[in-house]
């Protein structure tokens, strides 16, 4: 099919970067973002370098991390239209990436041999070899904002947002086989469908929209359960045990706690201004929540509910990520074009990401972070 014509201006991070997101992420009336601590002289690349860069003095990893396992990250650079892949382990970057479209969402199968991204300015998912760097279109429908891979490899669910929450709009998430890549279902998930996660076992995934969280029957690529939220969900992320769904609610400046059997509110977390992502460590004893205008990410203790500490990172953190080991929190700030890299035990952030002093804010926004193993 043959490439759509972008429509950047109607989008999130369209018009300027960042921009459209900002716009939606401050509501009329707001209060002015307060600030924050000092945050750290990015250390992966030198002053003058280009944004986003090889890395030229990479810092030795330590023990711990590697021995958990070679993994890369792949960050969503939607302002710089394009996905770059990191050593996750030396926090070196891999070459200058791949092309997209102001792309958002980004998913690595569990073996690393393919990537996905959602194309967030087109009408299509890109399937990438890491290895090769060659990549494929999917066509799944107007402006995909996320992907998501099954834990077992089997499926990747697409949400397709579309250009308006109204009429016309779109409420799909398609199902591609990774077999074929190419699209096999589309479900109607509810209006302008945002993010996707699937529960540990595989047996459910939850759909963020504009109405609320759709919970999909993985077995039959059914919708079991709809949940109405008028808060306007964003980021979500279910725990390891699969009992526990966490919603961000950026207008209720909260993160509700959803159990998943049942749909109801089990505890409201007050999470700053705006808060927009959020992610659970392995162990499920912790949350972190990107509090978008407090420049900031709280610390949630899981058992009890309550935020135990809150972290100054870059300017408008939109999305965070809980490495694979538990180790390390990446949260990728939107303004600052960076990453910031929290270390899990002492609460502090160690490392920026970014392309050194005097480089534009907006010309990275990365939007998406995943991690997957290292393709062999």
């Amino acid at each position: 099919m043959p490439k759509q014509t972008s429509r950047r201006r109607r989008l999130f991070l369209m018009a300027g970067g960042a921009a459209g997101l900002f716009a939606l992420a401050i509501p009329a009336g707001a209060t002015r973002a307060r600030p924050s601590p000092p945050r750290p002289t990015p250390v992966n690349t030198a002053p003058g370098m280009p944004k986003w860069g090889p890395d030229p003095q990479p810092r030795p990893p330590s023990a711990s991390r590697l021995a958990a396992g070679e993994y890369r990250a792949y960050v969503a650079l939607a302002g710089d239209y394009r996905v770059v892949a990191v050593d996750a382990a030396t926090r070196t970057f891999m070459g200058r990436g791949v092309a997209t479209d102001a792309a958002q969402g980004v998913a690595v199968t569990p073996d690393g041999s393919k990537v996905y991204i959602a194309n967030t300015g087109q009408y299509d998912v890109l399937v990438v070899d890491p290895l090769t760097g060659e990549t494929r279109p999917v066509h799944v429908g107007p402006f995909p904002r996320d992907v998501a891979v099954s834990p077992d490899g089997r499926k990747v669910y697409a949400a397709v947002t579309g250009g308006d929450t109204g009429r016309g709009g779109s409420d799909i998430v398609a199902v591609i086989d990774p077999v074929t890549d190419e699209v096999v279902r589309r479900i109607r998930a509810g209006t302008a469908p945002r993010q996707v996660v699937f529960s540990a076992d595989g047996r459910r995934a939850y759909v963020s929209h504009d109405g609320g969280i759709a919970v999909i029957d993985t077995s039959s690529d059914t919708v079991v359960r709809s949940i109405r939220d008028r808060f306007c969900p964003q980021g979500i992320a279910v725990d390891p045990s699969g009992r526990r769904l966490y919603v961000a609610e950026p207008p209720a400046g909260r993160v509700s706690v959803l159990d998943t059997a049942t749909g109801r509110v089990r505890g409201r977390i007050p999470a700053g201004d705006q808060p927009w992502a959020v992610d659970v460590t392995p162990d499920g004893t912790k949350a972190y929540i990107a509090q978008m205008n407090d420049n900031a990410v709280a610390v949630v203790d899981t058992a009890s509910g309550r935020v135990r500490a809150t972290i100054g990172v870059g300017k408008l953190p939109a999305s965070v990520a809980v490495t694979p080991d538990g180790s390390e929190v990446w949260v990728g700030n939107i303004l600052s074009g960076s990453v910031s890299v929290i270390d899990v035990a002492s609460g502090t952030v160690i490392a920026t990401l970014s392309g050194g002093t005097g480089t534009k804010p907006l010309d990275a926004a990365p939007v998406g972070i995943a991690f997957g193993r290292a393709p062999s």
